[in-house]
């Protein structure tokens, strides 16, 4: 997913946080998006899955002649890309992410097969972007409601998450930014899935990563510090002026189910690759 744009700026940085923030809220108001956290990162997570698809598929187009032909070639072929959605918009020419936008009636139940037939058409998306039911209801009523879907899948189209809009560290620093902001609103659970990143990078610099190192973390949380240990790698190489090297060997586990699928999707964010697991009670540590 990685390519650099140098127009971004931090200034552009700060309103993609904010765009993203103002989603959040779009649900229902700065005091009650915490709540809806399950279902926000998903969706974004998903709008950059598909706009790097369409990045993909354009990158193919312009060597097979048309949007139409490469639909059909990554449909054989899915390994051409990084990962398959298996979303068909009206036209091969629409953007994927139109198949979503365009949803109007049983919103929540196509949302969550758009994301289901995803995860199973990528197995390293499964149980990660497919744990949320978007139709879900507790005694008889909605958790989220298709009008607040619709007005969250609206303001997530305001801004696209492609290759050359946005570099993966970018939208990962604006991703942590709206993980930490619902940590902010959850009160003392939020140490159950974030640390306050100036002191993961503290603990990242104490750990002084060199390239090939494993790094490991039993509690990980939304994996802010395995992150933050790539990250000092990368600046360490980048102050010895090296472009090439071996990235760390990055583990987790996590027994939040929902924590752990959130990690998951930071490290893909990120453009960094994990090995997470998904810790029972019975395992321990």
């Amino acid at each position: 997913m990685a390519k650099k744009n140098k127009s971004n700026s931090s200034g552009n940085d700060k309103s993609l946080e904010q765009w993203l923030w103002d989603a959040a809220c779009s649900i229902r108001g700065a005091q009650d998006a915490p709540k809806y956290k399950d279902y926000i990162l998903p969706l974004v997570f998903t709008k950059r899955l598909c706009d790097v698809f369409d990045d993909e598929l354009n990158r193919i187009s312009e060597k097979v002649g048309s949007r139409e032909k490469a639909f059909k070639l990554v449909e054989r072929d899915p390994k051409l890309v990084r990962f398959y959605l298996p979303l068909k918009p009206d036209s091969p020419d629409e953007p994927v992410w139109s198949v979503i936008r365009k949803l109007s009636d049983n919103i929540g139940e196509q949302l969550t097969t758009y994301l289901r037939e995803i995860a199973k058409a990528n197995p390293r998306l499964d149980g990660i972007i497919d744990r949320v039911d978007f139709n879900a209801t507790t005694h008889g009523q909605r958790d989220i409601s298709d009008d607040r879907l619709s007005n969250l899948i609206e303001k997530i189209s305001e801004k696209r998450l492609g290759l050359n809009d946005v570099e993966p560290d970018i939208i990962g620093r604006s991703y942590e930014y709206l993980i930490r902001k619902f940590a902010e609103g959850s009160g003392q659970s939020a140490g159950e899935f974030y640390t306050p990143k100036e002191a993961a990078r503290i603990m990242a610099l104490i750990t002084d990563p060199e390239p090939g190192m494993t790094v490991y973390d039993p509690c990980c949380g939304s994996a802010g510090l395995l992150i933050k240990c790539q990250i000092v790698l990368q600046e360490k190489m980048h102050l010895r002026s090296k472009t090439t090297f071996a990235p760390l060997k990055l583990y987790g586990q996590e027994y939040v189910p929902n924590t752990w699928a959130m990690a998951n999707m930071n490290m893909i964010i990120h453009d960094m690759a994990s090995v997470l697991q998904q810790r029972t009670s019975s395992q321990g540590i």
